[in-house]
């Protein structure tokens, strides 16, 4: 303490003894303090470092989850994947959690706001001002855990399509090998299918006599027979491939995400609503969540990837900053690139119900009953069989609306029931339907932020039916299905039309009808579409990643440049196998020369 002392020689003792305990105080205060900020700067730096991952996926729906289980493959990548909804399972039992599990229960959960973001459009003005409603899956599986489990992949031209709308690599050469490495198909590998992937792929199994009337009824119209829509020739009737496993409905959480799971880099958080992507510059470092009320964040040292869908992965880009400029301005959120495609070029398919009433007592109409429920019910519950084990769209096709019309862009499902308002109202009689709509619409809508609220759902604007084109696609579809079901194979089955009923006749009627009538087939799309750079409504690259920024992917049906020619699940889930290879920063598997049915002429419809 003698350096202390030095300058007090010649005061009073007591003082003296007051100005060092003041020095030693201020100093011992000074040293404190400053301990005091480096300790807290360690534990925030440590804290991000425990909250640090290389991969943080937002999303645990169809695309998450493959990208989830193809990223931690690789032993030293890290991930977290961010789900905003539950589990789907209970106690880790499927059985517990069986209005999910059981194909048959699906419209349990389409109906449900549990694990359904649960969306609804703006009212719509081609369609005599109708709200639609549009389910999208809030739960582990995303909506292959809510779908109708039907697989199919589009057309080859479809991927060609895209090529040349500037997602370069994205041709059906180029696809088609990572459709058979998702893929178990029951009946075994070949040219097109997969025979070794974690997505098992069965067809129907009730043999149910209404569908093989309606294979026959096709063919006696004229059309072909396909065995394999999904594989040399879409076009024509066939069986439906379903992602359902040992009569169960096998969604990505089960194919994916449950093998992964126990892998030690791999991290899953449910009921987890991410906020904002974090940025330093243009950089994205990480994002913003709420669970159980808290906010926290997580952090990315290489990629944060959006696999939200085509409306959350779009909504969180304009919530963090990136999207129209003069959008975000307007709700005060600072912008950090102006991308003016983000949320624009929304394409959806729309279908209408054709429904007859079945004059024999063999359609659905009866398991819908309370008791035989509970008998379908037990039996799946006990064995995983019976009707409980289908979801029941086991036959359906692709047909072309005109002469000209290079590759189909109609579809039908049949179903051997009757569906009433997205089945939110139990079928009243004995009655079959063909699911029916165009494939390629040419109305494209977009949506905006409502607030900056994240819980807010955005504007939803599809813009339907706002084109010629698409009022008369959906007329020949009427029609169409009509000659289908007037021909001789269903003679023995059929009662009087219920939907539209017969006194729709004239274009005009069919046009006031389909205004009434038809419904979101639930494949929104195309509103982070991917494209070329020099594309200003681009918003993500062939590679994935956003434009502007670095750092942060999509990765999910929003990217898709234009709608596939049919349901999305399966595009969905190529896409995530695709983009985990290029993160990964491997070359793109390739298979040249596989050959695609094109019709003989297409001077005839059919």
């Amino acid at each position: 303490m003698s350096y202390l002392m030095k300058g007090v020689k010649h005061c009073s003792p007591v003082n003296q003894m007051h100005k060092v305990t003041g020095i030693l105080l201020k100093n011992i205060l000074g040293i404190n303090k400053q301990q005091f900020k480096i300790s807290h700067a360690a534990s925030q730096i440590s804290s991000e470092k425990a909250n640090s991952y290389n991969y943080v996926i937002v999303g645990a729906g169809s695309a998450g989850c493959v990208l989830a289980n193809r990223l931690t493959e690789d032993p030293l990548s890290t991930v977290l994947l961010l789900e905003a909804g539950p589990k789907d399972t209970l106690l880790g039992s499927k059985r517990l959690m069986w209005k999910i599990h059981m194909p048959a229960a699906l419209t349990y959960n389409l109906c449900d706001e549990k694990y359904n973001w649960y969306y609804h459009t703006t009212s719509q003005k081609h369609l005599d001002n109708r709200i639609l409603y549009w389910p999208r899956g809030r739960v582990w599986g995303g909506s292959s855990s809510l779908n109708a489990m039907v697989y199919i992949r589009g057309h080859a031209e479809d991927y060609n399509r895209w090529s040349r709308e500037g997602a370069i690599g994205w041709d059906y050469e180029h696809c088609l090998p990572y459709f058979k490495k998702a893929q178990t198909h029951e009946l075994g590998p070949d040219q097109y299918r997969g025979g070794n992937g974690p997505l098992y792929v069965s067809r129907g199994k009730t043999n149910h006599p209404l569908h093989h009337a309606f294979l026959e009824a096709t063919q006696q119209a004229g059309y072909p027979f396909t065995d394999d829509m999904n594989g040399y020739q879409q076009e024509g009737f066939g069986w439906m491939d379903m992602t359902v496993h040992q009569g169960q409905r096998w969604s990505t959480a089960s194919a994916y995400l449950r093998p992964a799971i126990s892998r030690p880099n791999l991290s899953v958080a449910e009921k987890t609503l991410v906020t904002k992507i974090l940025f330093q510059g243009t950089k994205s470092i990480g994002v913003e969540y709420v669970k159980n009320g808290q906010r926290k964040k997580a952090f990315a040292s290489k990629d944060v990837i959006l696999s939200g869908g085509a409306i959350n992965s779009p909504q969180l880009l304009m919530l963090s900053g990136i999207g129209n400029a003069d959008d975000l301005k307007k709700l005060g959120i600072p912008v950090v690139c102006h991308l003016p495609g983000v949320g624009q070029n929304l394409q959806d398919h729309l279908e209408v119900y054709i429904q007859q009433k079945c004059t024999k007592p063999i359609t659905l109409y009866n398991a819908q009953k309370p008791v035989n429920m509970v008998r379908i019910g037990l039996e799946w519950l006990w064995k995983f069989t019976g009707e409980g084990a289908t979801a029941h769209l086991e036959s359906g096709g692709f047909i072309r609306s005109e002469p000209g019309v290079p590759h189909p862009d109609i579809q039908f499902h049949f179903l051997p029931s009757q569906v009433i308002d997205h089945g939110r109202v139990a079928s009243t009689m004995e009655a079959y339907q063909v699911h029916v709509g165009p494939m390629r619409s040419t109305s494209v809508g977009w949506l905006k932020l409502k607030s900056t609220d994240p819980n807010d759902h955005p504007i939803i604007e599809p813009n339907y039916m706002s084109t010629e084109r698409d009022i008369w696609e959906f007329r020949q579809c009427v029609k169409l299905t009509r000659e289908i079901f007037a021909q001789k194979a269903f003679e023995k089955f059929q009662g009087p039309e219920i939907q539209p009923g017969n006194h729709v006749q004239s274009d005009k009627e069919i046009d006031a009808f389909i205004r009434q009538k038809v419904e979101s087939a639930y494949h929104p799309s195309c509103t982070c579409k991917m494209g070329h750079l020099s594309d200003s409504t681009a918003v993500v690259d062939p590679q994935t990643k956003v434009v502007g920024v670095e750092n942060l992917r999509v990765v999910d049906a929003s990217i898709m440049p234009s709608i596939v020619t049919g349901n999305l699940n399966a595009p969905t889930i190529m896409i995530a196998e695709k983009a985990a290879d290029i993160i990964k920063g491997l070359p793109s598997l390739q298979e040249k020369n596989v050959p695609v049915y094109k019709p003989k002429t297409l001077e005839t419809q059919r």
